[in-house]
């Protein structure tokens, strides 16, 4: 498949963003439709994005090519998985933060446990273990059908009037921008939780 639809201007991210809604992506023996994204820009433009200061270690899979995979750790015990967009060198990604398994349900139980259906992709992390996901999908190709996953476009576009926008979740930074988008109504979004800041003796003390 073509990546070129991917490689819209980093300031562009949020747009491609809302169209990646309605997408499918498969891997493990699931599939899975999306609901729920969040946008991050590049270098300088996002104080959010694991690119906001350059092309780290860990984040220099943002900065292309478009169509790849970025998975990273957090909390020591979860993956999260975005997808890479933008032009090459511009860093940009979308996370994948839930979704509704339309294949493979039994999998995606096996792996998810006694959970109602509606939970086994809700949640970015929730989503990387239902489709049998780990590092090794870091920086692979989601389109070209070369890696563990493919992300394919839908039977029918989500509508812009059946998509919601609303701050970002759990973010220490730039938390309010509008840059996570949903297929309204769904009841496999996830539950929006503001980014509070850990208390430290300094701040219980009032100094």
């Amino acid at each position: 498949m073509d990546h070129s639809w991917l490689t819209a201007p980093a300031a562009e991210i949020a747009e491609t963003a809302r169209t990646l809604l309605g997408w499918e992506l498969a891997a493990g023996g699931v599939r899975i439709r999306l609901t729920e994204v969040e946008a991050y820009a590049g270098t300088g433009e996002d104080p959010a994005s694991h690119a906001h200061r350059g092309p780290t270690p860990r984040a220099k899979v943002m900065f292309g090519p478009a169509g790849h995979a970025y998975t990273y750790f957090v909390f020591g015990m979860h993956w999260c998985l975005n997808v890479v967009c933008g032009r090459e060198g511009e860093a940009a990604a979308v996370l994948l933060r839930a979704g509704a398994v339309v294949d493979g349900l039994d999998l995606a139980r096996k792996r998810r446990g006694e959970v109602p259906d509606r939970d086994l992709a809700r949640g970015p992390a929730r989503l990387v273990v239902a489709l049998g996901l780990d590092a090794t999908a870091n920086g692979t190709d989601l389109v070209d059908g070369s890696g563990p996953l493919l992300l394919t476009p839908p039977t029918r576009p989500v509508a812009p009037s059946e998509v919601s926008a609303g701050p970002r979740v759990g973010v220490a930074a730039a938390h309010d921008v509008p840059w996570r988008f949903w297929i309204t109504g769904d009841p496999t979004v996830s539950a929006y939780r503001r980014h509070v800041p850990r208390r430290t003796a300094l701040t219980r003390d009032g100094r």
